[in-house]
Protein backbone atom coordinates (compact mmCIF):
# COMPACT_ATOMS: atom_id res chain seq x y z
CA UNK A 1 0.00 0.00 0.00
CA UNK A 2 1.37 3.37 -1.00
CA UNK A 3 0.91 6.26 1.39
CA UNK A 4 2.31 8.92 -0.91
CA UNK A 5 -0.18 11.59 -1.97
CA UNK A 6 -0.35 12.59 -5.60
CA UNK A 7 0.09 9.07 -6.94
CA UNK A 8 0.14 9.01 -10.79
CA UNK A 9 -3.31 7.49 -11.23
CA UNK A 10 -6.22 9.55 -12.59
CA UNK A 11 -9.27 9.94 -10.32
CA UNK A 12 -12.54 8.41 -11.47
CA UNK A 13 -16.28 8.59 -10.87
CA UNK A 14 -18.25 5.52 -9.81
CA UNK A 15 -22.05 5.54 -9.79
CA UNK A 16 -23.90 4.57 -6.61
CA UNK A 17 -25.32 1.51 -8.33
CA UNK A 18 -21.81 0.35 -9.26
CA UNK A 19 -20.35 0.59 -5.76
CA UNK A 20 -21.46 -2.99 -5.14
CA UNK A 21 -18.99 -4.09 -7.80
CA UNK A 22 -16.20 -2.48 -5.76
CA UNK A 23 -17.26 -4.34 -2.62
CA UNK A 24 -17.52 -7.59 -4.59
CA UNK A 25 -14.01 -7.06 -6.00
CA UNK A 26 -12.70 -6.52 -2.48
CA UNK A 27 -14.45 -9.64 -1.18
CA UNK A 28 -12.86 -11.76 -3.88
CA UNK A 29 -9.48 -11.40 -2.16
CA UNK A 30 -10.12 -9.96 1.31
CA UNK A 31 -12.24 -10.11 4.42
CA UNK A 32 -14.09 -6.81 4.09
CA UNK A 33 -14.69 -4.83 7.27
CA UNK A 34 -17.01 -1.85 7.03
CA UNK A 35 -19.64 0.17 8.87
CA UNK A 36 -23.09 -1.22 9.52
CA UNK A 37 -26.01 -0.44 11.83
CA UNK A 38 -26.35 -2.68 14.88
CA UNK A 39 -27.70 -2.26 18.42
CA UNK A 40 -28.53 1.40 17.98
CA UNK A 41 -25.12 2.42 16.67
CA UNK A 42 -22.86 2.28 13.64
CA UNK A 43 -20.27 -0.41 14.25
CA UNK A 44 -17.49 -2.03 12.24
CA UNK A 45 -18.08 -5.59 11.18
CA UNK A 46 -17.50 -8.00 8.30
CA UNK A 47 -19.87 -7.07 5.49
CA UNK A 48 -20.95 -9.16 2.52
CA UNK A 49 -22.22 -6.43 0.25
CA UNK A 50 -23.03 -2.78 -0.19
CA UNK A 51 -26.50 -3.44 1.26
CA UNK A 52 -24.93 -3.80 4.71
CA UNK A 53 -23.74 -0.17 4.73
CA UNK A 54 -25.74 2.34 6.85
CA UNK A 55 -27.69 3.91 3.97
CA UNK A 56 -29.69 6.94 5.06
CA UNK A 57 -28.35 7.09 8.62
CA UNK A 58 -26.42 9.79 10.43
CA UNK A 59 -25.05 10.10 13.96
CA UNK A 60 -25.71 12.95 16.37
CA UNK A 61 -22.83 13.38 18.83
CA UNK A 62 -21.93 15.67 21.68
CA UNK A 63 -20.13 15.29 24.99
CA UNK A 64 -21.54 12.11 26.57
CA UNK A 65 -24.18 11.84 23.85
CA UNK A 66 -24.66 9.61 20.80
CA UNK A 67 -27.71 8.65 18.82
CA UNK A 68 -28.66 7.72 15.26
CA UNK A 69 -31.13 9.63 13.12
CA UNK A 70 -32.53 9.12 9.67
CA UNK A 71 -31.26 11.40 6.93
CA UNK A 72 -33.41 12.86 4.17
CA UNK A 73 -31.31 11.02 1.56
CA UNK A 74 -29.75 7.58 1.05
CA UNK A 75 -26.13 8.53 1.72
CA UNK A 76 -24.00 5.48 2.43
CA UNK A 77 -21.41 7.39 4.47
CA UNK A 78 -23.54 10.18 5.89
CA UNK A 79 -22.29 9.58 9.43
CA UNK A 80 -18.94 10.28 11.07
CA UNK A 81 -17.65 7.75 13.63
CA UNK A 82 -19.11 5.01 15.76
CA UNK A 83 -17.70 3.63 19.01
CA UNK A 84 -15.37 1.14 17.28
CA UNK A 85 -12.04 2.07 15.76
CA UNK A 86 -10.01 0.01 13.31
CA UNK A 87 -7.65 -0.75 16.18
CA UNK A 88 -10.07 -3.52 17.12
CA UNK A 89 -9.02 -5.56 14.07
CA UNK A 90 -5.30 -4.81 14.21
CA UNK A 91 -4.52 -4.78 17.94
CA UNK A 92 -6.96 -7.39 19.20
CA UNK A 93 -8.90 -6.80 22.44
CA UNK A 94 -7.90 -10.33 23.43
CA UNK A 95 -5.10 -12.47 21.96
CA UNK A 96 -3.73 -15.75 23.31
CA UNK A 97 0.05 -15.51 23.02
CA UNK A 98 0.88 -19.07 24.01
CA UNK A 99 -0.72 -22.15 25.49
CA UNK A 100 0.70 -25.11 27.37
CA UNK A 101 -0.43 -28.64 28.13
CA UNK A 102 0.99 -31.11 30.63
CA UNK A 103 2.17 -34.30 28.96
CA UNK A 104 4.10 -37.12 30.63
CA UNK A 105 5.14 -34.97 33.57
CA UNK A 106 6.36 -32.02 31.48
CA UNK A 107 4.71 -29.04 29.82
CA UNK A 108 4.42 -28.73 26.05
CA UNK A 109 4.44 -24.96 25.44
CA UNK A 110 3.48 -23.60 22.04
CA UNK A 111 3.22 -20.06 20.78
CA UNK A 112 -0.05 -19.11 19.11
CA UNK A 113 0.11 -18.59 15.37
CA UNK A 114 0.11 -14.97 14.20
CA UNK A 115 -1.78 -15.82 11.00
CA UNK A 116 -4.57 -13.38 10.19
CA UNK A 117 -7.11 -12.74 7.43
CA UNK A 118 -6.30 -10.45 4.54
CA UNK A 119 -8.35 -7.43 5.48
CA UNK A 120 -9.93 -4.71 3.38
CA UNK A 121 -11.07 -1.75 5.47
CA UNK A 122 -13.95 0.12 3.84
CA UNK A 123 -14.86 3.60 5.08
CA UNK A 124 -11.72 4.71 6.92
CA UNK A 125 -11.80 8.41 7.85
CA UNK A 126 -8.75 10.66 7.73
CA UNK A 127 -8.40 10.84 11.52
CA UNK A 128 -8.52 7.05 11.66
CA UNK A 129 -5.80 6.75 9.03
CA UNK A 130 -3.75 8.95 11.34
CA UNK A 131 -4.64 6.65 14.24
CA UNK A 132 -3.41 3.59 12.34
CA UNK A 133 -0.20 5.47 11.53
CA UNK A 134 0.30 6.19 15.24
CA UNK A 135 -0.22 2.51 16.11
CA UNK A 136 2.31 1.57 13.43
CA UNK A 137 4.91 3.75 15.17
CA UNK A 138 4.06 2.33 18.58
CA UNK A 139 3.79 -1.36 17.71
CA UNK A 140 6.16 -1.67 14.74
CA UNK A 141 8.85 0.83 15.72
CA UNK A 142 12.45 0.12 16.62
CA UNK A 143 12.59 -2.29 19.52
CA UNK A 144 8.77 -2.48 19.73
CA UNK A 145 7.91 -5.04 17.06
CA UNK A 146 4.59 -6.80 17.76
CA UNK A 147 4.26 -9.87 15.48
CA UNK A 148 0.52 -10.20 16.08
CA UNK A 149 -0.10 -6.60 15.04
CA UNK A 150 2.25 -6.97 12.08
CA UNK A 151 0.44 -10.08 10.82
CA UNK A 152 -2.92 -8.29 10.85
CA UNK A 153 -1.59 -4.96 9.57
CA UNK A 154 0.44 -6.36 6.68
CA UNK A 155 -1.41 -6.25 3.37
CA UNK A 156 -4.47 -4.35 4.59
CA UNK A 157 -6.30 -2.77 1.65
CA UNK A 158 -7.64 0.63 2.72
CA UNK A 159 -10.65 2.34 1.17
CA UNK A 160 -10.86 5.76 2.81
CA UNK A 161 -13.89 8.04 2.87
CA UNK A 162 -13.42 11.80 2.80
CA UNK A 163 -15.39 13.66 5.46
CA UNK A 164 -17.85 16.17 4.05
CA UNK A 165 -19.61 17.01 7.32
CA UNK A 166 -18.00 16.92 10.78
CA UNK A 167 -19.45 15.27 13.85
CA UNK A 168 -20.38 17.13 16.99
CA UNK A 169 -17.16 16.24 18.82
CA UNK A 170 -14.66 16.34 15.93
CA UNK A 171 -11.51 18.44 16.13
CA UNK A 172 -9.23 16.73 13.59
CA UNK A 173 -8.60 19.94 11.62
CA UNK A 174 -6.77 21.50 14.57
CA UNK A 175 -4.68 18.33 14.95
CA UNK A 176 -3.68 18.32 11.28
CA UNK A 177 -5.24 14.91 10.69
CA UNK A 178 -8.30 15.79 8.62
CA UNK A 179 -10.95 16.10 7.45
CA UNK A 180 -9.35 15.26 4.10
CA UNK A 181 -7.16 12.19 3.67
CA UNK A 182 -4.21 12.93 1.41
CA UNK A 183 -2.39 9.63 1.73
CA UNK A 184 -2.29 6.30 3.52
CA UNK A 185 -5.01 4.71 1.38
CA UNK A 186 -5.34 2.51 -1.69
CA UNK A 187 -8.61 4.16 -2.74
CA UNK A 188 -10.40 7.19 -1.32
CA UNK A 189 -14.10 7.93 -1.88
CA UNK A 190 -15.87 11.27 -1.77
CA UNK A 191 -19.64 10.83 -1.81
CA UNK A 192 -21.58 13.23 -4.05
CA UNK A 193 -25.24 13.78 -3.21
CA UNK A 194 -28.13 15.89 -4.56
CA UNK A 195 -28.39 18.12 -6.46
CA UNK A 196 -25.66 16.13 -8.20
CA UNK A 197 -26.21 12.50 -9.16
CA UNK A 198 -25.41 10.05 -6.36
CA UNK A 199 -21.82 9.17 -7.26
CA UNK A 200 -18.40 8.69 -5.72
CA UNK A 201 -15.21 10.42 -6.71
CA UNK A 202 -12.49 7.78 -6.40
CA UNK A 203 -8.90 8.84 -5.81
CA UNK A 204 -6.24 6.18 -6.30
CA UNK A 205 -3.37 5.96 -3.84
CA UNK A 206 -1.53 2.79 -4.89
CA UNK A 207 -1.03 0.35 -7.78
CA UNK A 208 -3.21 -2.14 -5.89
CA UNK A 209 -5.96 0.48 -5.78
CA UNK A 210 -5.63 1.14 -9.50
CA UNK A 211 -5.81 -2.58 -10.23
CA UNK A 212 -8.97 -2.99 -8.19
CA UNK A 213 -10.62 0.08 -9.75
CA UNK A 214 -10.08 -1.49 -13.18
CA UNK A 215 -12.59 -4.17 -12.14
CA UNK A 216 -15.29 -1.62 -11.30
CA UNK A 217 -17.38 0.32 -13.86
CA UNK A 218 -16.18 3.91 -13.80
CA UNK A 219 -15.45 6.95 -15.92
CA UNK A 220 -12.75 9.58 -15.78
CA UNK A 221 -13.37 12.45 -13.38
CA UNK A 222 -13.41 16.00 -14.68
CA UNK A 223 -11.60 18.97 -13.07
CA UNK A 224 -14.92 20.30 -11.75
CA UNK A 225 -15.47 16.98 -9.95
CA UNK A 226 -12.16 17.39 -8.14
CA UNK A 227 -13.00 20.98 -7.24
CA UNK A 228 -16.38 19.91 -5.85
CA UNK A 229 -14.77 17.21 -3.70
CA UNK A 230 -12.24 19.71 -2.36
CA UNK A 231 -15.02 22.20 -1.57
CA UNK A 232 -16.93 19.55 0.37
CA UNK A 233 -14.00 18.76 2.66
CA UNK A 234 -13.13 22.43 3.06
CA UNK A 235 -16.72 22.99 4.15
CA UNK A 236 -16.32 20.23 6.74
CA UNK A 237 -13.15 21.90 8.03
CA UNK A 238 -14.87 25.28 8.37
CA UNK A 239 -17.85 23.69 10.16
CA UNK A 240 -15.78 21.74 12.69
CA UNK A 241 -17.30 22.49 16.12
CA UNK A 242 -14.22 21.97 18.31
CA UNK A 243 -10.52 22.76 18.19
CA UNK A 244 -7.48 22.02 20.31
CA UNK A 245 -4.64 24.53 20.34
CA UNK A 246 -1.52 22.38 20.67
CA UNK A 247 0.90 25.31 20.93
CA UNK A 248 2.99 24.78 24.06
CA UNK A 249 0.72 22.00 25.36
CA UNK A 250 3.59 19.63 26.17
CA UNK A 251 5.42 22.17 28.30
CA UNK A 252 2.20 23.40 29.89
CA UNK A 253 1.13 19.91 30.96
CA UNK A 254 4.52 19.15 32.47
CA UNK A 255 4.36 22.41 34.42
CA UNK A 256 0.86 21.64 35.75
CA UNK A 257 1.53 18.21 37.23
CA UNK A 258 0.32 19.32 40.68
CA UNK A 259 -2.46 21.66 39.58
CA UNK A 260 -5.82 21.66 41.36
CA UNK A 261 -7.65 21.20 38.03
CA UNK A 262 -6.88 17.47 38.08
CA UNK A 263 -8.91 17.14 41.26
CA UNK A 264 -11.79 19.10 39.76
CA UNK A 265 -11.91 16.77 36.77
CA UNK A 266 -11.69 13.76 39.10
CA UNK A 267 -14.87 14.91 40.83
CA UNK A 268 -16.67 14.09 37.56
CA UNK A 269 -14.54 11.27 36.14
CA UNK A 270 -15.83 7.73 36.82
CA UNK A 271 -12.51 6.06 35.87
CA UNK A 272 -14.59 3.77 33.66
CA UNK A 273 -11.94 3.64 30.91
CA UNK A 274 -14.43 4.31 28.10
CA UNK A 275 -12.12 6.94 26.63
CA UNK A 276 -9.24 4.50 26.30
CA UNK A 277 -11.40 1.68 24.93
CA UNK A 278 -12.82 3.79 22.07
CA UNK A 279 -9.57 5.64 21.38
CA UNK A 280 -7.97 4.62 18.05
CA UNK A 281 -4.43 4.91 19.46
CA UNK A 282 -4.50 3.74 23.11
CA UNK A 283 -2.55 0.49 23.18
CA UNK A 284 -2.17 -0.51 26.84
CA UNK A 285 -2.57 -4.19 27.67
CA UNK A 286 -2.20 -6.62 30.53
CA UNK A 287 -1.82 -10.40 30.54
CA UNK A 288 -4.05 -13.06 32.04
CA UNK A 289 -2.99 -16.59 32.85
CA UNK A 290 -5.66 -19.28 32.85
CA UNK A 291 -5.16 -22.83 34.07
CA UNK A 292 -7.42 -25.82 34.59
CA UNK A 293 -7.29 -29.12 36.45
CA UNK A 294 -6.62 -31.01 33.23
CA UNK A 295 -3.15 -29.50 33.05
CA UNK A 296 -3.78 -26.84 30.41
CA UNK A 297 -2.69 -23.20 30.61
CA UNK A 298 -3.12 -20.11 28.45
CA UNK A 299 -1.26 -16.80 28.47
CA UNK A 300 -3.57 -14.14 27.01
CA UNK A 301 -3.02 -10.46 26.31
CA UNK A 302 -6.07 -8.23 26.78
CA UNK A 303 -6.72 -4.52 26.50
CA UNK A 304 -6.25 -2.60 29.71
CA UNK A 305 -6.47 1.05 30.66
CA UNK A 306 -4.44 3.52 32.70
CA UNK A 307 -7.76 4.32 34.42
CA UNK A 308 -7.93 0.93 36.14
CA UNK A 309 -6.43 0.77 39.62
CA UNK A 310 -4.45 -2.49 39.10
CA UNK A 311 -2.76 -1.15 35.96
CA UNK A 312 -0.30 0.95 37.95
CA UNK A 313 0.24 -1.59 40.73
CA UNK A 314 3.86 -1.81 41.79
CA UNK A 315 4.99 -3.61 44.91
CA UNK A 316 2.44 -3.16 47.70
CA UNK A 317 -0.09 -1.09 45.72
CA UNK A 318 -0.96 1.26 42.90
CA UNK A 319 1.28 4.26 42.29
CA UNK A 320 -1.77 6.11 40.92
CA UNK A 321 -4.35 5.47 43.59
CA UNK A 322 -6.53 8.53 42.95
CA UNK A 323 -8.73 9.19 39.94
CA UNK A 324 -7.04 12.58 39.62
CA UNK A 325 -3.65 10.96 39.12
CA UNK A 326 -5.05 8.50 36.58
CA UNK A 327 -6.77 11.17 34.51
CA UNK A 328 -3.56 13.22 34.68
CA UNK A 329 -1.57 10.23 33.46
CA UNK A 330 -3.89 9.69 30.50
CA UNK A 331 -4.05 13.30 29.31
CA UNK A 332 -0.37 14.06 29.93
CA UNK A 333 0.73 10.92 28.10
CA UNK A 334 -1.69 11.50 25.22
CA UNK A 335 -0.61 15.08 24.53
CA UNK A 336 2.93 15.33 25.95
CA UNK A 337 5.03 12.28 26.83
CA UNK A 338 3.64 10.32 23.84
CA UNK A 339 5.50 12.80 21.63
CA UNK A 340 8.67 12.22 23.65
CA UNK A 341 8.34 8.47 23.11
CA UNK A 342 7.10 8.20 19.54
CA UNK A 343 7.59 11.60 17.91
CA UNK A 344 3.89 12.38 17.51
CA UNK A 345 0.94 13.14 19.81
CA UNK A 346 -1.27 10.24 20.78
CA UNK A 347 -4.42 12.17 19.85
CA UNK A 348 -5.80 12.41 16.30
CA UNK A 349 -8.84 14.60 17.00
CA UNK A 350 -11.55 12.00 16.36
CA UNK A 351 -13.55 13.12 19.43
CA UNK A 352 -14.56 9.61 20.50
CA UNK A 353 -13.29 10.11 24.05
CA UNK A 354 -15.64 13.11 24.37
CA UNK A 355 -18.70 11.37 22.93
CA UNK A 356 -18.33 8.17 24.91
CA UNK A 357 -17.43 9.70 28.26
CA UNK A 358 -20.54 9.21 30.42
CA UNK A 359 -19.59 12.35 32.35
CA UNK A 360 -19.07 14.40 29.18
CA UNK A 361 -15.45 15.32 30.02
CA UNK A 362 -13.99 17.13 27.02
CA UNK A 363 -10.23 17.44 26.56
CA UNK A 364 -10.71 20.40 24.19
CA UNK A 365 -12.18 22.21 27.22
CA UNK A 366 -9.75 20.81 29.79
CA UNK A 367 -6.60 22.02 28.05
CA UNK A 368 -7.72 25.69 28.04
CA UNK A 369 -8.88 25.28 31.64
CA UNK A 370 -5.47 23.93 32.66
CA UNK A 371 -3.72 26.82 30.94
CA UNK A 372 -5.43 29.35 33.23
CA UNK A 373 -5.91 27.21 36.34
CA UNK A 374 -4.41 28.47 39.61
CA UNK A 375 -1.14 26.79 40.53
CA UNK A 376 -2.21 24.75 43.58
CA UNK A 377 -1.30 21.26 44.61
CA UNK A 378 -3.30 18.02 44.67
CA UNK A 379 -2.60 15.60 47.50
CA UNK A 380 -1.14 12.39 46.05
CA UNK A 381 -3.49 10.06 47.92
CA UNK A 382 -6.80 11.72 47.12
CA UNK A 383 -8.36 14.61 45.20
CA UNK A 384 -8.36 17.24 47.95
CA UNK A 385 -6.36 20.37 47.22
CA UNK A 386 -4.03 22.48 49.29
CA UNK A 387 -2.28 25.71 48.47
CA UNK A 388 1.32 25.42 47.30
CA UNK A 389 3.61 26.81 49.99
CA UNK A 390 5.15 30.18 49.14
Amino acid sequence: MSSAPGAPFPPALVRREDLGALVDALRAEHTVIGPTVRDGGIVLSEIDGVEALPAGWTDIQDAGRYRLERRADRALFGFVLGPMSWKRFLHLPSATLWHAERKNGTFDVRETSCEAPRFAFLGVRSCELAGISVLDKVLLGDGRFDPHYDARRRGVFVVAVQCTSPGGTCFCASMGTGPRARGGFDLALTEFLAPRPHEFLVEVGSPAGASLLDRVPHRKAAPEDLRHAEELTLGAERAMPRALDMAGVREMLYSKIDNRRWGEVADRCLACGNCTMVCPTCFCTTVLDRTDLAGRAEHTRVWDSCFTLPYSRMGPGSVRASIASRYRQWLTHKLASWSDQFGTPGCVGCGRCITWCPAGIDLTREIPALRVARDTRVLAKDTRTVEKPS
